[in-house]
């Protein structure tokens, strides 16, 4: 694992987590920190091990070796309680009106019934789905069932939320619906962890991520650690087409499209600008552009991943 753990309280923490069906290593010797408070993403395509690491994390499944331990306790299904989850494979009972689905989903985490009916009515309102408290579970929209089913996830005031895959199928509109509420149970000191294959909201909610790919860690650390592995790329047009300036252009510039295109020098950009003022280049645009969360998966994982990720999004 790379990346400073030192002096970080930990929600969930693991060394050397393995676990194998047959002959096959789905989680192949992990470690893992996840901070309290954090909003911590998994990334990786489906088929990288995420959803079985999420299950031995939180205690579903029990790992062949290795240690973990959930909000510092290392039998994890006693932290239940303290813990929302919402696994990939989702279901509501469809007969159920929705605030009493809400309901329903805290009292398997201890919350009173009577409690989970008031919170669920009053979360659902704040949440804009008022309208839809009383309606069966059947007559909700796809992205009003994923969010009533959150709601549920979050109705006991869990100290951790767990995620797997909770964009999949979303719409725009809802996806950002449901990044909001990651924010907002984040700014309230709640730890969320999420897996998804989608790297833009990785990118957009999480400080930390752990990118995984056949069964094990490529990295993991903060987003701007990752993205921090690659040089920032220079763009330059400039009117004159040569000169002495174009000594002074690192060796790895290209010419494409009238324009040329680098690797930021070791130095910073100002002893090129230099160059190119001095030497009457006639700069027309220049603009430095910082590797995005993307370009940092496809150096750590390779680019096979990386569109096979693009593909699953676009499904």
């Amino acid at each position: 694992m790379t990346g400073n753990s030192t002096n970080m309280i930990l929600a969930v923490e693991a060394h050397g987590l393995v676990k194998t069906f047959g002959a096959f290593r789905a989680v192949d010797g992990i470690d893992i920190a996840v901070p309290t408070g954090a909003i911590y993403g998994i990334l990786g395509p489906n088929g990288a091990g995420k959803t079985t690491l999420l299950r031995t994390l939180l205690g579903i499944i029990d790992p062949d070796e290795g240690h973990r331990s959930l909000l510092g306790q290392d039998a994890p299904l006693r932290m239940a309680a303290q813990v929302g989850y919402l696994p990939e494979e989702r279901g509501l009972y469809p007969s159920m009106k929705a605030y009493d689905a809400i309901a329903f989903m805290g009292a398997l985490r201890g919350l009173p019934l009577k409690t989970g009916r008031e919170r669920a009515r009053a979360l659902m309102t704040t949440h804009g789905l008022a309208d839809a408290i009383d309606k069966p579970v059947r007559q909700l929209s796809k992205g009003m069932a994923q969010t009533v089913q959150l709601l549920g996830t979050i109705v006991h005031g869990p100290r951790l939320i767990v995620l797997d895959e909770p964009f999949s199928g979303l719409d725009a509109f809802n996806q950002g619906r449901l990044e909001a509420l990651i924010r907002e149970q984040a700014r309230s000191g709640v730890t969320i962890l999420f897996s998804t294959h989608v790297i833009a909201h990785a990118e957009r909610l999480c400080e930390r991520v752990a990118i995984v790919a056949g069964g094990r860690i490529r990295f993991e650390g903060t987003v701007a650690a990752a993205r921090d592995r690659l040089r920032p790329q220079v763009r330059l047009r400039t009117r004159a087409i040569d000169g002495g300036w174009r000594r002074a252009l690192p060796q790895d510039a290209v010419a494409e499209g009238g324009a040329w295109h680098f690797g930021l020098p070791a130095l910073g950009i100002e002893p090129l600008l230099r160059a190119l003022l001095d030497g009457h280049a006639g700069i027309e645009s220049l603009s430095i552009e910082r590797p995005g969360l993307h370009d940092a998966f496809v150096a750590i994982v390779g680019e096979a991943a990386a569109r096979q990720m693009d593909g699953e999004d676009a499904r």
